[in-house]
């Protein structure tokens, strides 16, 4: 970028309002300059994550097995250890924990649909992290961030009835 600054300062009017005459190496300087931009915004756009479309699954709790948090610490499922409930795809760490979710998923999907229980108790949605999390009586709770699981746990009874109250009023957006 510094080179930005030292290539079209030559290329602005004068006091007078000439334009000041550039050098032949000044303007294939600038030009070079144009098309490393020029570059670096179209491999920019070829390496975004593409735009969704309404008709693409989305993949539950980023990808963690739902199963794991009854027992210990989040892991990562595989693609291999699928199943389709709920909208979404969820991805298990062992045949076993994905066939746990297919006979009872309720008994391991997060409540509010993942999103952040901090969150749907204010009356809104924000997301879930995967790893901002609680297990309350066998349910699990995501939330958006470590600041929102304090103030949750700060009261979790009244703010799971609270959740439980504006979640029909919240959920269909």
């Amino acid at each position: 970028m510094p080179r930005l600054r030292t290539v079209l300062p030559k290329f602005k009017n004068s006091v007078g309002g000439d334009l000041v005459t550039a050098t032949r190496n000044d303007m294939e300087e600038g030009m070079k300059l144009v098309g490393i931009l020029a570059g670096g915004a179209l491999l920019a756009g070829a390496t975004a994550a593409p735009a969704l479309a309404g008709n693409q699954l989305s993949t539950a709790i980023g990808g963690y097995d739902a199963v794991s948090y009854q027992s210990d610490e989040p892991v990562r499922g595989e693609a291999r250890y699928n199943h389709f409930w709920n909208g979404a795809i969820w991805f298990f760490s062992s045949e076993a924990n994905r066939d746990a979710f297919r006979d009872d998923p309720e008994a391991y999907a997060p409540a509010f649909d993942g999103y952040c229980a901090w969150a749907a108790s204010q009356g809104y949605k924000a997301p879930g992290d995967p790893l901002v999390y609680a297990v309350v009586d066998g349910q699990l709770f995501l939330q958006v961030h470590e600041r929102a699981q304090e103030l949750w746990e700060a009261d979790i009874p009244q703010h799971i009835a609270d959740g439980e109250e504006n979640w029909p009023r919240i959920h269909p957006f």
